[in-house]
Parts: structure tokens; sequence; C-alpha cells
């Protein structure tokens, strides 16, 4: 008998997921958006309206023989999804997908993609009207927005603040890779200040138009009239019952075995922001973990041949800073600069590779 197949989340690692799986067993992709989004190319699209229709790519041709439920999980055990609207999914295996939560514009937070574009065009609007920027977090991010605000209005101030000594501090790159991005930075006009928290929020929420001043720890004085918090990732993971749940760790991701299974579980899974594997939380990597899944649910179910057991990548990044900045690197390629990185992704902000996903070509 065919095994049945539940992917809950339907992001960068769960339609690679569920399109592969889709060629052996009985997928069912749950998720409560109406679209895939494609987050890569959000702040893009904030800044430059011409892309909010192409970051929105509909379901209704990724699976050929499995069904795609837009509806949202609120229970996961072992054996079975139950949804929001009360149906219960029995599965011979789950594949939790579910990602993480960021603050907006980096990811939207609304799962109508009319709604989504709505707000996305309301506060591309402030941003056109606003006269100085403040960024809180210099992750990639809190980097990329800067570089796509200064490419669209070079002539606006954009000031990005973090309490850490450097960008990208998590993340241990090459200082030639920290000074390549410093000197695109200063070259767009994007004012840095690091080491410096500031010693109070904003008085306005984020994405609020409003003039507004904040000074920094130090005494530095930021004047401003809207600001984006660029930190915060938030695995999306309180939907598991009790026995799932032991995987979970106190920020919400969760353990897994180099399978991808939880601890302790045959037939669950977990890939993407939502494990605990130490690694960047980006698209590629959601897009691997996926592949060894479909792989080891299929030696699973046809009970053969060893699983396959996942192997972090080390350290690497593309960082668009706007269309035709930005910096790359890779343990193989070294340091790359902005016609490298343009090239790599700046550009065509890798879309061509879900509309083929997706199966939206042509």
């Amino acid at each position: 008998m065919t095994a049945t197949v539940v992917v809950v989340g339907g992001g960068y690692g769960g339609i690679t997921a569920a399109r592969a799986i889709d060629e052996f067993a009985e997928v069912v992709l749950v998720e409560p958006r109406d679209t895939f989004v494609h987050n890569v190319a959000a702040l893009r699209a904030l800044v430059e309206p011409s892309w909010l229709d192409l970051i929105f790519l509909p379901y209704d041709n990724l699976l050929g023989n499995g069904r795609v439920i837009r509806d949202r999980a609120v229970r996961v055990d072992h054996s079975a999804v139950t949804l929001a609207s009360g149906e219960r999914i029995e599965a011979d295996y789950v594949v939790l997908a579910t990602g993480s939560s960021y603050p907006f514009p980096a990811k939207v937070d609304v799962t109508d993609s009319a709604l989504a574009v709505k707000k996305l065009r309301t506060t591309h609007d402030a941003l056109a009207d606003s006269r100085g920027v403040l960024l809180l977090g210099a992750g990639p991010a809190g980097l990329e927005l800067a570089g796509e605000i200064k490419h669209g209005w070079p002539n606006k101030s954009v000031t990005v603040v973090d309490p850490a000594p450097e960008p990208l501090s998590a993340v241990p790159f090459p200082a030639e890779l920290r000074a390549e991005l410093r000197r695109q930075l200063d070259e767009l006009g994007v004012e840095l200040s690091f080491g410096n928290p500031l010693a109070e929020q904003p008085p306005s929420e984020p994405g609020e138009p409003g003039a507004f001043s904040v000074t920094t720890r130090p005494g530095e004085r930021i004047d401003a009239d809207l600001w984006f918090r660029c930190y915060g990732v938030v695995p999306t993971s309180g939907y598991l019952d009790e026995e799932l749940a032991v995987a979970r760790r106190e920020d919400g991701a969760l353990d897994v075995t180099s399978e991808l299974r939880l601890p302790g579980q045959d037939h669950v899974f977990a890939i993407g922001d939502l494990t605990s594997i130490p690694e960047a939380k980006t698209a590629k990597a959601a897009e691997l973990h996926a592949g060894v899944v479909a792989a080891n649910i299929r030696a699973l179910a046809d009970d053969e041949g060893e699983l396959t057991r996942y192997e972090p990548a080390p350290p690497a990044i593309s960082l668009p800073l706007g269309p035709a900045g930005g910096v790359s690197y890779s343990p193989s390629a070294g340091v790359l600069g902005a016609e490298r990185t343009s090239r790599l992704k700046g550009t065509s902000m890798r879309r061509e590779v879900y509309t083929a996903l997706l199966n939206l070509d042509g």
C-alpha cells in the first residue's frame, strides 16, 4: 500500500519535500497561506513594487498526485495532523516544515496574498515619503534592507544600529568579507553604528511613519521618521503534542537526529528553520534538508537501503545589497564582490528556481 506523508508547511523546505515525495507516496501539504511566498525577494519587492506580483506563487501545479490543503496545523502527533478546521489527517510519515517567524518586512506576516501585497505597498509608500530610516540589526536582513533602500532612494538617510561590534557577528565569516561589506555600505552612504545599543526603543511601532529621535547608550543621537526591527527569528513549533514536544528547545527550535528525525521518532522528520542544526537558516539549507528527508522516507517505505545522514555545510552566504551590489562567501569560492554576487542572486533573486519547482514555467 502507498504510504501517506503529511508535510506541514509550504515554505522552501516544504515545497521541495512535497514535490520529491509526490513521486512515490501519497503526499498532503498543509499550509495556511494561499500562495507560496518567495521571501528571499521580499525586501526587493518592498522597495521595487514591480516585484510584488512576482513573489506570491500559486501552489496549484506543485503536486501531480498529492493535494495541498489551505489550513493550519494545530496539533501534530506521531501518526496524524489535526487542522484548525477540525479535520484529522492520518499519516504514515510526518514532515515538519513550518519554518520560523521574522519581523515584517523581511517576512510577510499575513496569510492572504492580496492583504500581503497591500501591506507591502503601504509600507513602500511610507518608505518613499521618509527622509531617514533606522534599521535595528546588522544581520543579513538588516544589511540587505539597507542596500535595497539606498539603491531605490540614494539620497535617503539610512542608519543601521547593532549592539554587536561588527556586521554578521553571529557567524565566523572571514575578515575579508566584513571589510568588503563595510566598503560597499560606505559607498552606498549607509551609516553604521556598531557596539552601540540604543538607550531606548523608538516611540513608534516598526514601519509606522512619524519623526522621532533616539540615542545610543554612548550618547549618539539618531533622527529618523521610520524604523524596522531586523532581528528576532522565532521557530514555529507550538503545535506539537506532548510526546513530540520533548524535542523542542527553549527557543522553539527542534532537535533532530542526523537523519533529520525527531529523537525517538522513526517517522517524524523536521527540516529548515525549525531545526536546531547549527547552520545558517537559509532557503538552500531547507532544500537540502528536504532532499535528505525525501530519500529517507522512500527508504523506510520501501524497507530497503540505509538512511541518508545530513551533514551541515560550512558557513556560506550570498547577501545582495540592491540589484547591483552585495557580498558572497563560501569556503570553495572565497569572498566574492558586487559583480559576482549580482550574477548569483542580486538580479533574479533566484525566482526562476521556484517557478520551476512549482511547475509555473510556461
